[in-house]
């Protein structure tokens, strides 16, 4: 079991910045008559479009809802209001959690025969074991997005079963049961709405997008006949198609397994977060439906989906916070003892007391100290001297526990200060003692860390300004 460190409490809440600027007499311009009649006209399409796609969505024949809820799993989630429309376009009037349940399902696990060739087809079913677990959550007044990762390997109690893998709970009980299980490991925070898609739904999605632009790491070649899963990507930036995005997602053969590959996740996530979400969303809403809807099922109502989305369409970079279920491997796994992953409680309680809306009072001292700070260095620049005169400057600054990690390959300006496990506050202490770079709150970095540095160009200019003026001495 991972050590646990004692939990942190809530005084962090990310806000969106607000620009107060005084007015000041100016000389009234006038427009000319056609670009005043041109603006109009933008603007009525616009509002012509975006009623036009919500009363398509209202009118669809196709209910996003595929699951019959028995009572007992209807009451697992809050039926309060999360939407209002009240004569304009929906919008969220409360915090609202949405458990999202991905699903890959080879014929054989439904029972299905395996073709002649030995061809194990996968089938557009919610049924599975689920392939991976979001809990999403939107914050209506703050703006902000959090998206909570579960391995599908952590193991956990399941009503019914016992203590197994956490990707049973859907197999077993449907959406219902995964809310109770997931609501449980997290202490009982409560799920509002789920979301279960097939991956099927993913390169339909990115395809009806026109691709995501991704920087693929490495290298990643894998084939697996029997699936027919072929991948082969070469390292760089580039634009990904549906498919080759699965590819992407799908990767998991390296070090960290499941984990890196819920790494790979969170980053297309992200670049799916930019590429889709803009002033535009809602007119796409109808395309990117049409596309999806026979691979999902939802409780969301047609009104919540579009205010959800209304939600969105604003995010920044900095809203989106992309988190992973703190924990470990057990190690060593063996075929007695299958890989898990093992939830470090403690470290569960802080996250869900900062990011989930169950605070806590004060914060433990000795996160404030950071000696105690586990802090890994992955170098984006190929100057390993500049590296260790930086790791030097955190050691003069009082950062004791530090390492340097892998170097990271993608080529980045500005230094990226990644909260691991979420603690936002130890990241941007960090970052006022190094008094450059940007703090990100994702699970990407070490996971071994509370803190990742990916040491960007800007370190180089750093030094440059710290170094004396030659004139001077």
């Amino acid at each position: 079991m991972p050590t646990s460190k004692p939990a942190k409490p809530t005084d962090k809440t990310s806000s969106k910045a607000t620009r107060v600027s005084g007015k000041t007499p100016v000389r009234r311009r006038y427009l000319p008559a056609w670009l005043g009649l041109g603006l109009g006209l933008t603007g009525v399409a616009l509002l012509s479009a975006t009623a036009g796609a919500l009363l398509a969505m209202s009118l669809s024949s196709t209910s996003l809802l595929q699951s019959r809820l028995r009572p007992e799993d209807r009451n697992t989630f809050n039926s309060a209001a999360i939407a209002d429309g009240n004569m304009s376009l929906p919008h969220l009037t409360r915090p609202v959690n949405v458990l999202v349940i991905g699903t890959k399902v080879l014929r054989s696990e439904l029972g299905g025969e395996l073709e002649e060739s030995g061809y194990d087809p996968t089938v557009n079913s919610l049924d599975g074991l689920s392939d991976s677990m979001l809990l999403v959550r939107f914050e209506a007044d703050s703006g902000a997005v959090k998206v909570l990762s579960i391995p599908r390997d952590t193991a956990t109690f399941i009503e019914g079963i016992g203590e197994t893998k956490i990707n049973e709970a859907n197999h077993i009980g449907g959406p219902g049961l995964a809310a109770r299980t997931v609501s449980d490991l997290l202490n009982g925070v409560g799920i509002d709405r789920y979301i279960r898609v097939n991956i099927m739904a993913v390169e339909a999605l990115v395809d009806a997008l026109g691709g995501v632009e991704v920087y693929v790491p490495k290298d990643m070649k894998y084939t697996d006949n029997t699936q027919h899963l072929y991948i082969d990507l070469k390292e760089g930036q580039q634009r990904l198609n549906g498919n080759e995005a699965l590819q992407f997602m799908r990767y998991r053969h390296d070090d960290l397994g499941d984990i890196g590959r819920i790494q790979r996740q969170q980053v297309l996530i992200r670049a799916l977060i930019e590429e889709a979400i803009g002033p535009m969303t809602l007119v796409r809403l109808p395309k990117i439906l049409s596309v999806v809807q026979d691979y999902i099922d939802t409780n969301l109502s047609i009104e919540e989906l579009v205010a959800l989305l209304n939600f969105s369409k604003d995010l920044s970079r900095a809203d989106a916070q992309m988190l992973m279920l703190p924990g470990g491997f057990n190690n060593p796994a063996t075929s007695v003892s299958p890989s898990y992953w093992l939830p470090d409680y403690d470290r569960i309680d802080s996250m869900v007391a900062e990011h989930f809306g169950r605070g806590r009072e004060n914060r433990d001292a000795w996160m404030a100290d950071p000696s105690y700070t586990n802090v890994a260095i992955q170098s984006a620049i190929d100057d390993p001297q500049a590296v260790r005169n930086f790791i030097g400057q955190l050691l003069d600054s009082g950062y004791r526990n530090v390492y340097e990690d892998y170097p990271w390959s993608e080529p980045i300006q500005v230094t990226q200060i990644v909260a691991q496990n979420g603690d936002l506050q130890m990241a941007e202490d960090l970052q006022r003692a190094l008094g450059f770079g940007e703090v990100r709150v994702e699970s990407t970095g070490n996971i071994e860390s509370d803190v990742t540095i990916r040491l960007g160009r800007d370190w180089l200019q750093q030094q440059g300004s710290m170094q004396p003026d030659s004139d001077a001495i």
